[in-house]
């Protein structure tokens, strides 16, 4: 019986002296990890510059930065326990090529959204046009860019789309120039509309004096002469002042006898 019991307590002596080290110094190693990674997390996510990040990012980028570090952490165990490093490699690439196959297109519009994020060719509240679609951005999320149009509707925009596509932001300056043409008759006197233009601008109160208006005559059209009219407004007033100085020009232009062709032809017989 004691030789039994002898042949008990020298597996035990042998099993600790092979693996019973290795499983206490991966358990030490994985307790000091997650602690460490914890810290870590904790540490970069209270950095003032983190916190500019929009709520979406950050919860992005922790849990990407949160993954990567445990599976170092299991690397780190599995080569206490002697696993050969060339068969980790193969396990984790194998891993990485299956789950980056399923998640091909999910995975685009994470890259796209963190580009998004990090070059901001916009931010939300900023008025956009992608070539296909435009208005207001109101979320930049992990997949997905939502802009809600000028007629109300809302437009979901893959973020590997817009993140490749050319952006016009009306929003980013304070400032934009207005540029409208506006017709007059060939009879009209060139410096009479372009004194009424320049009123007209100057009158205003939206206009912005820095820079002055601009007048000019740029086209001599097949029946009218078109008269360019350039204004500085902020970026916000842009629209009110296109349709206020529309509807201004006609009721100035009455006034003063300016007249406003119709498009003529002529046509000659014989």
């Amino acid at each position: 019986m004691s030789e039994f019991f002898q042949n008990i307590l020298n597996t035990i002596a042998e099993f600790a002296a092979t693996f019973g080290f290795k499983l206490l110094g991966s358990i030490i190693v994985l307790v000091i990890g997650i602690f460490l990674i914890k810290w870590l997390i904790k540490f970069i996510s209270t950095r003032k510059s983190f916190q500019k990040i929009p709520k979406n990012a950050q919860i992005l980028i922790s849990n990407l930065i949160t993954a990567a570090l445990y599976v170092v952490l299991a690397v780190t165990i599995a080569l206490i326990f002697d696993v050969p490093a060339a068969s980790l490699v193969a396990v984790l690439g194998s891993a990485g090529l299956a789950i980056g196959l399923a998640l091909q297109g999910g995975l685009s519009n994470i890259a796209g959204g963190i580009i998004i994020l990090c070059v901001k060719p916009f931010e939300v509240g900023d008025f956009i046009d992608n070539g296909s679609y435009s208005g207001t951005v109101t979320d930049i999320g992990l997949f997905y860019t939502q802009l809600t149009t000028p007629d109300n509707k809302i437009v979901t925009i893959p973020n590997a789309t817009i993140s490749n596509q050319s952006i016009t932001d009306f929003s980013s300056k304070e400032t934009r120039r207005l540029d409208l043409k506006l017709s007059v008759s060939y009879d009209a006197d060139i410096e009479v509309v372009k004194e009424t233009l320049v009123q007209l601008a100057n009158a205003h109160e939206l206009v912005l004096k820095d820079p002055a208006p601009f007048v000019r005559l740029g086209e001599h059209g097949d029946s009218a002469l078109v008269f360019y009219l350039r204004v500085w407004v902020n970026s916000a007033d842009y629209w009110t002042v296109n349709f206020d100085l529309l509807e201004a020009s006609k009721e100035i232009f009455d006034k003063r006898g300016i007249e406003i062709p119709y498009q003529q032809i002529d046509i000659h017989t014989k």
